[in-house]
């Protein structure tokens, strides 16, 4: 669902009609569950690791799940574990897409390191891993090394811009070829980045990627999902600043009105449901291109490179002044989707290996930043 669909369903009589004090409401923003991308890095933080780790919570993952839990061990060393209470059971039975979202943790804060002067040797899966689903067994054991000579990785200074847009995309602004070019190039992983912005693969790929988006949100179980982690108005969203948030004056007015909330969302006859559906396919049918990722096999290790390559493919995304949204729905391995699924693989992978990740790309409008749980509440203590 997307915020400016509501727009035809809140008209202009819901927010004036909450009245002066509702109105104030309307207006605050969830400040507490933002601060993180302004304290990032910050002063505060005088262990390197730290350091780091309070830039890599701000990486994209599925869901804004923020699947991650950290310990620090002795002087020099970090350990990421998955926090098995943030599973997505029915789009993700596999943990494949968490995953990735690690894969992005580890790679930002290897970046953050780096600009801090701090080499990162990571050790992954030192326990082993199942392929079934993700346990409390180790994801990455990170040591940290001081290095004076190490230089900011180029794409260091796009981490503030970077965001996941779901706004339409601008129909009438091309993206280059030469930009497809940069984009794909910005992967050091092992992983096989690639796009199109031919008219004739965009009519195709934003064909498919509705196709999916109408089968998440037909399929009870998978759709429920998602609408178990709206996050609605800024007292939920800075309770728990995680999951699909909606936040701004007119949700603060729809949810005071009555006229939005979880279970409206889920009522399959409610204008709100219609609207949804049509506002997620404004965003497939808004598609300037595409880009996806492909990995050999889908070992946790190829999860892991996929997600360190996904979060460079963001910021080089970022660097070209464009945006990105994450279009994976037929990439998911549940009944409802197999046939979408060996479409996508038949045609990205014929030869073998696995589409990690598929998502659209364009010139979008400037969006704020997403919610995101503190590092400090993501420590735990061995």
């Amino acid at each position: 669902m997307k915020r400016r669909g509501f727009l035809k369903l809140a008209g202009g009589g819901v927010i004036l009609a909450a009245g002066g004090a509702a109105l104030f409401a309307a207006t605050r923003s969830p400040g507490k569950a933002l601060a993180p991308w302004a304290t990032a890095g910050g002063t505060a933080y005088a262990d390197p690791r730290m350091n780091a780790l309070s830039y890599a919570i701000l990486a994209p993952n599925p869901h804004n799940r923020q699947p991650w839990l950290v310990s620090l061990e002795g002087e020099k060393t970090a350990v990421l574990r998955f926090d098995t209470e943030r599973q997505l059971p029915h789009t993700d039975p596999f943990d494949r897409q968490l995953t990735i979202g690690l894969g992005c943790f580890l790679e930002l804060m290897v970046m953050a390191a780096q600009a801090n002067g701090y080499a990162v040797t990571l050790d992954l899966f030192p326990d082993g891993s199942s392929e079934t689903g993700l346990d409390d067994r180790i994801v990455a054991r990170a040591r940290f090394r001081e290095d004076p000579t190490l230089a900011p990785d180029p794409l260091w200074p796009y981490v503030p811009a970077r965001r996941s847009n779901k706004e339409p995309f601008d129909t009438a602004r091309a993206v280059s070829a030469t930009d497809l070019d940069a984009l794909l190039a910005s992967t050091k992983h092992g992983t096989r980045l690639g796009g199109s912005v031919a008219p004739d693969e965009i009519g195709f790929w934003r064909e498919l990627s509705a196709q999916a988006l109408r089968i998440e949100i037909e399929t009870p179980r998978t759709y429920k999902e998602s609408v178990e982690l709206f996050r609605i108005g800024k007292a939920e969203i800075n309770e728990n600043p995680d999951g699909i948030d909606f936040s701004g004056p007119m949700f603060e007015s729809l949810r005071l009105a009555g006229l939005f909330d979880r279970n409206v969302a889920l009522d399959t006859g409610s204008v709100a449901y219609s609207q949804g559906i049509e506002a997620v396919m404004d965003n497939c049918r808004s598609a300037m291109g595409h880009i996806w990722m492909t990995t050999a096999a889908n070992t946790r290790m190829d999860q892991i490179a996929a997600g360190r390559d996904w979060l460079r493919a963001n910021l080089a995304v970022t660097r070209a002044g464009l945006g990105v949204q994450p279009l994976s729905q037929a990439l998911q391995e549940y009944p409802e989707m197999a046939e979408l699924y060996h479409r996508v693989h038949n045609r990205l992978a014929p030869d073998g290996g696995t589409v990690q990740m598929l998502a659209r790309i364009g010139y979008g409008p400037d969006i704020p930043v997403s919610p995101r749980w503190p590092i400090e509440a993501k420590m735990v203590t061995d």
